[in-house]
């Protein structure tokens, strides 16, 4: 069996320079959002929901920057592995938009938010990774395969 793998420099850096041009596209996008459509909508309550989606965009995207962050100052030596591994934790991920506020923004902003709770998931996804030092486990299908033929065998 191979070598499970594990985060590059890379890898890292690919991704720290993808969360840097998404954290700008957020930005820009949630400065210039001042212009909502607000054709038959309440206008405080499109404001709110805003309001929310842009700090959760904003949060979600600098917790992910974070984490990139302390994963290239352990490459870089400025972090130990102990340490990386007790402070590098990805916070949890902020709560998924509610459906009813997204239909308040524009569809290029609801999209860009998408992108964001993606990109956080894939993020969170090589943390847990990471900190299970990338062990390999079997598929649920082999799990049940090997169950079965256990069950089989002992017939």
């Amino acid at each position: 069996m191979s070598e499970p793998a594990d985060l590059s420099p890379t890898i890292v850096e690919s991704l720290y320079r993808e969360a840097l041009q998404l954290a700008d596209e957020v930005r820009a996008a949630f400065d210039l959002s001042g212009r909502l459509d607000l054709a038959g909508q309440d206008e405080d309550l499109a404001r709110v929901a805003l309001s929310c989606e842009a700090l959760r965009t904003t949060t979600r995207m600098m917790h992910a920057i974070a984490w990139l962050l302390n994963q290239r100052a352990y490459f870089s030596g400025e972090l130990s592995e102990f340490q990386l591994r007790h402070h590098g934790r990805l916070p949890p991920g902020q709560p998924v938009a509610d459906e009813r506020q997204l239909a308040m923004l524009g569809p290029d902003l609801v999209a860009l938010i998408r992108h964001t709770e993606r990109f956080h998931a894939r993020i969170a996804r090589l943390d847990a990774a990471w900190r299970d030092r990338f062990a390999m486990y079997p598929s649920a299908i082999h799990r049940l395969r090997d169950r079965l033929g256990a069950e089989m065998g002992a017939r």
